[in-house]
């Protein structure tokens, strides 16, 4: 009987266990659905005599609550008259609550208040009818993160929200994320904290703008979540921008009308009741981690008046607290007169890692000083502390002394960071002393006759050329380490010094015991005492070898670059005088022949810059015209000489009856013999007046241009490199006929050269501008250079030909 009687007990023992868990369960379930009828009832009560709507009736007894220190619970029995409900929970879950709100509470029967459920389902049924969020019993909810959820819960149903974040603004102006629903562990973790000067939507409406609604301006900047629509609402709290909830939506937001918004500003307001710190206390620490170093003190914190009186730079630390030790420290607000010395902003260091902030320090103590004061509750006195800060780039900050004081305050770290700036600026400004010395290669020095006593700065052993132990050279001796003609104006130097009390100067050659020579300029002025008695010597060395052998060089350039300039200008008078002489004023008479010419040549606007520029027209015996123009490469003299070869030899080549490129070939040859090997482009034309026919070549020339009744036409480019390049050139021959009438036109690039646009365009351009010839081709020439658009100061050749 043993035996079978001991599974019948366990199960006895099972059932009756399981019997009280569930009347537990059943108990507590009536003790929550009591809390929550109680809240309803209050919200119920608030939104018909206020004239709310139940979500804002919902925020208005949570903000009460919260200022009052009491539970919700407590206070909504207060505002419906009840006794508070025995109950052990004080959190209404989110769950239970949307239990209460699709449909548990009453039918909406009750208007006057006495019916808590009626006064919330009658308020419920407006806002549903109208789109807006409902929440009943939310007011109740004392954790951000759970009505975060509950928010998201009713936004989601209502208005097709798929994801909330709560947004806290932090000391500095940095953000980070107090609460969010519906984002992923990754991209939550990825925006925990938001740096000052980024322009998140949420950041646009904490710094000062107005709440976002989907579609606005600034909505599409770069936030958490990734949607197609997003509102964003700023928390205040008494006037203190506490931070933002942000509503995100995957699809296209739905119309969001007046109702709605102000369900939605209902909601905002919950939030910022569980984001605000509770009047009169402090955050409280979250677990593992010390004080919340997000919170933002009221602007009467004591703390926060007490930075501000302080009269020293000071920091104000929250420990991070592990293990219960503090590993790190928070800064929490820093007091005006704190200056970094790497320039960071106050923003930057308020919400940051004093680890991070300065691990040079940390790492040598700091840290460790810190800890030890918060950890026993001592104060440290002040002590002197090397802080060393990494830069972004280059070596560590050379170390500068602070005079550190450490105070507890109230689980926090009062710190008096003062540096040690009498040492720190003395020694910066004997640092920068010295460098400027160097720099400008100038030291000084003291003596003090009576006394035998003679100091000497830096750098003046070396000037002497005297060894780093050799005594100081007095005034009275510098006659023998100068040079001798130098000695009459260190007499004279002297002299004023000692006897007539002034300040003199003198410019003297240093024998130094290596033979060389520094120009050293001596400055000495006297101190005198009361009685006019002379008690001491100042003044300085300043070598001034660098700038006497400048102002020498100077001199032998000046006087080069005067001979150079009186060559030049010769030389450039030469030229022109050269070109002037060869190049004829007016073509040979061509009346016989049935053709009219006329020829140009404009020298450039700088006489420096005289070109190799030149132009022929000759009668042949064959009865055909020779017509040239070329360009040699370079200005002066040279180019006008390399000029006058080409010139010549193509007019006497010419007579022999060659075709123009025969004659560019013997002239290639000749530019390749020339001294200085002469390059040069040309187009060469041989012009058969009778039948108006022509053949011409080029050497890497501008083409001829026809202009006739039918317009201005370029003729084709036959191939020919330009003279003086290749030894075996060839160059090719094209013909073409001119109508009676017809204009040729042969030029240098002068004329339609420019730096900013083709060649091709800007005769085109030109042509147009000038029209038709015309019977006066001398006038139609000085139009062409008139309207010239050439903007690189050449020389230019014209020659216009027309046949009758």
């Amino acid at each position: 009987m043993t035996a079978p009687q001991e599974p019948a007990d366990r199960t006895a023992r099972a059932l009756a266990e399981t019997v009280r868990r569930l009347t537990g369960a059943a108990v507590r379930a009536h003790a929550e659905a009591r809390a929550r009828a109680v809240v309803d009832l209050a919200t119920g009560i608030l939104a018909e005599r206020l004239g709310l709507r139940p979500v804002e009736a919902a925020a208005h007894l949570a903000r009460l609550a919260r200022e009052a220190g009491v539970p919700v619970v407590a206070l909504a029995a207060e505002v419906a008259g009840l006794p508070e409900p025995d109950t052990g929970a004080s959190v209404v879950e989110p769950g239970a609550s949307r239990s209460v709100g699709n449909g548990s509470v009453g039918n909406g029967s009750g208007g006057n208040g006495l019916g808590g459920s009626g006064v919330v389902g009658a308020g419920r049924a407006r806002a549903s009818d109208a789109g807006a969020p409902v929440s009943p019993a939310l007011a109740a909810v004392p954790d951000l993160q759970r009505a975060v959820e509950a928010v998201l819960e009713q936004t989601g149903a209502a208005l097709g929200a798929r994801a909330v974040a709560v947004w806290q603004r932090l000391p500095g102006g940095a953000l980070a994320l107090a609460a969010q629903a519906g984002l992923p562990a990754d991209e939550a973790a990825a925006w925990a904290r938001v740096p000052p000067g980024v322009p998140t939507p949420a950041q646009r409406v904490v710094v000062g703008g107005a709440d976002l609604w989907p579609g606005e301006p600034g909505t599409e900047d770069p936030s958490v979540g990734s949607g197609a629509a997003r509102a964003v609402l700023l928390l205040l709290d008494q006037g203190r921008r506490l931070g933002a909830l942000e509503l995100i939506w995957t699809e296209p937001a739905p119309q969001l009308g007046p109702p709605q918004r102000r369900g939605l500003y209902a909601l905002a307001d919950l939030c910022t009741t569980l984001l605000a710190p509770p009047p009169g206390g402090a955050t409280d620490a979250v677990a593992g981690r010390g004080p919340d170093p997000s919170a933002d003190p009221p602007p009467d914190d004591e703390t926060a008046g007490l930075l501000a009186g302080l009269l020293t730079p000071a920091l104000l630390l929250d420990p991070v607290v592990r293990d219960g030790r503090a590993v790190d420290f928070t800064i929490r607000r820093v007091n005006d007169r704190f200056r970094d010395r790497l320039d960071r902003p106050r923003g930057a260091l308020e919400g940051a890692s004093l680890l991070e902030t300065f691990p040079v320090a940390c790492a040598a103590g700091l840290l460790d000083r810190l800890a030890r004061a918060y950890e026993t509750g001592t104060p440290s006195p002040a002590e002197r502390v090397p802080v060393s800060h990494p830069r972004d780039a280059g070596p560590v900050t050379p170390p500068a002394d602070v005079l550190l004081t450490v105070a507890p305050l109230g689980g926090r770290l009062l710190v008096c960071w003062q540096p040690d700036d009498e040492r720190a600026e003395e020694d910066e400004r004997t640092a920068l002393l010295r460098q400027a010395q160097r720099l400008v290669r100038v030291a000084g020095f003291e003596e003090r006759p009576a006394e035998g006593l003679i100091r000497w700065g830096d750098g003046l052993r070396e000037l002497f050329g005297l060894p780093p132990e050799a005594s100081p050279v007095p005034l009275d001796r510098l006659a023998w380490h100068a040079h001798p003609d130098d000695r009459p104006a260190i007499r004279r130097l002297l002299d004023s010094v000692r006897h007539r009390h002034r300040t003199a100067s003198a410019v003297v050659r240093l024998d130094r015991p290596d033979g060389t020579h520094r120009f050293t300029r001596v400055i000495a002025e006297p101190v005198v005492d009361g009685a006019g008695r002379l008690t001491a010597i100042r003044g300085a060395y300043h070598d001034v070898s660098v700038q006497h052998w400048t102002e020498v060089a100077l001199g032998a350039t000046r006087e080069r670059l005067a001979d150079s300039e009186q060559e030049s200008a010769e030389r450039a008078q030469l030229a022109l005088r050269l070109q002037q002489a060869i190049l004829p004023a007016a073509p040979p008479p061509l009346g016989v022949t049935g053709l009219h010419a006329a020829v140009r040549y404009r020298p450039a606007a700088q006489r420096d810059r005289v070109g190799g520029d030149w132009y022929d027209v000759l009668p042949l015996p064959d009865k055909r015209i020779l017509l040239a123009v070329g360009d040699v490469a370079g200005h002066g003299v040279g180019a006008a000489t390399g000029m006058v070869a080409l010139r010549h030899a193509l007019r006497g080549l010419a007579v022999t009856g060659a075709g123009p490129a025969r004659l560019l070939g013997w002239a290639n040859t000749v530019a390749l013999r020339e001294p200085g090997q002469v390059t040069a482009t040309a187009v060469c034309v041989l012009l058969d007046p009778v039948s108006g026919e022509l053949c011409w070549a080029r050497a890497g020339h501008l083409p001829p241009i026809r202009l006739g009744p039918d317009g201005a036409h370029v003729l084709p480019l036959p191939h020919g490199v330009l003279l003086g390049a290749l030894d075996d050139a060839r160059y090719e021959e094209h013909t073409a006929r001119l109508a009676p009438g017809d204009v040729l036109l042969l030029y240098t690039d002068g004329l339609v050269e420019r730096r900013d646009r083709p060649v091709e365009e800007s005769m085109d351009q030109l042509l147009r501008a000038a029209g038709a010839p015309g019977p006066d081709l001398e006038q139609y020439l000085d139009r062409l250079l008139d309207l010239s658009p050439a903007d690189t100061d050449d020389d230019t050749c014209l020659i216009a030909v027309q046949t009758e």
